[in-house]
């Protein structure tokens, strides 16, 4: 049962490791204009693993072993670096409700150079 048990444990610890890559928590760039955006994103995640043993003298007798793992996680975008001809910058998303649209539209906006009118 042990061994049953290590087995489980090191599937679910492989897992882990593959989603604690570095290509997982920063997002692949994105170019508009003269302007590079690089998502970053946090990485939750939770697992358990359990087993035991039970003898049973009562409505039904007998003997049993039993085990179980299970796990979740997600990713959520946090921030963006924007990277343009006045540097770098990291913009944080604002709320859980934000969308990465959203405020990547809005990093951009406030980045970008203001054109002037023609009658400036």
């Amino acid at each position: 049962m042990i061994q049953e048990m290590e087995k489980m444990i090191q599937a679910a610890l492989g897992q882990i490791e593959t989603m604690l890559d570095t290509k997982h928590v920063v997002g692949e760039p994105l170019t508009v204009g003269e302007y590079t955006i690089i998502p970053l994103i946090s990485i939750g995640f939770g697992f358990g693993v359990g087993s035991g043993t039970g003898k049973s003298e009562e409505f039904i007798k007998g003997e049993g072993v039993g085990g179980a793992t299970a796990g979740g996680g997600g990713l959520k975008p946090v921030a963006v670096v924007v990277i343009g001809p006045e540097g770098a910058k990291v913009e944080a998303l604002k709320g859980a409700t934000a969308s990465l649209v959203e405020s990547l539209a809005t990093s951009v906006k406030e980045n970008l150079p203001q054109r002037k009118s023609k009658q400036e």
